[in-house]
């Protein structure tokens, strides 16, 4: 029983910490990445459709992204698109290519972004601490229950507690890392 919940708790918080390393990839940090336009949708003949499902998407330089549309057609509207996001960023159409250049983060945009990054991290370390508080929750039912003793109790609330203490380090060592990332010029 206690391994079951341990197991659930780690798979839970192991799905926290991915989730958070998605959003951060999604943050901008002066370098070009695909990632920064998977948000954007696209009218597709009136169906809003990803942008990876309409184009191709590629890095051209550190600087400057590529976006090669399957239809001629689609290339006003995937401009259009992502100039109304809310990413800053201007594409220049080239024939039948879009090309992004990746502006430089301003020093003021930069501390945003690391305000953002800690509030996100902060997220993810609500989450794990609410795996952890319902683990406990559960090993306690089983206490209740008279399933098992206090002694496993004791044990097992610090086993959750180490799993909690291992997932809160390696988020703060997700943000340290993009933290750098950002600052770097």
């Amino acid at each position: 029983m206690i391994n079951e919940i341990l197991d659930d708790a780690k798979t839970r918080m192991n799905k926290s910490v991915e989730s958070l390393k998605n959003e951060l990839s999604r943050l901008r940090t002066g370098r070009a990445n695909t990632a920064l336009l998977e948000n954007i949708k696209v009218d597709y003949y009136g169906n809003p459709s990803p942008l990876n499902q309409v184009a191709n998407v590629t890095v051209a330089d550190s600087r400057t992204l590529g976006v090669q549309p399957w239809e001629k057609g689609m290339v006003q509207v995937i401009e259009k698109a992502i100039l109304e996001s809310d990413l800053g960023l201007n594409p220049m159409s080239a024939g039948d290519m879009i090309r992004i250049p990746i502006p430089p983060l301003t020093q003021e945009r930069r501390m945003d972004l690391v305000k953002l990054v800690k509030s996100e991290g902060e997220g993810g370390k609500v989450a794990v601490r609410n795996i952890r508080r319902d683990a406990i929750s559960h090993i306690k039912e089983l206490l209740k229950e008279k399933e098992i003793s206090q002694d496993d109790e004791h044990r097992a609330e610090e086993q959750v507690q180490k799993l909690t203490d291992s997932y809160i380090s390696k988020i703060d060592s997700l943000l340290k890392e993009k933290e750098e990332e950002l600052m770097e010029i």
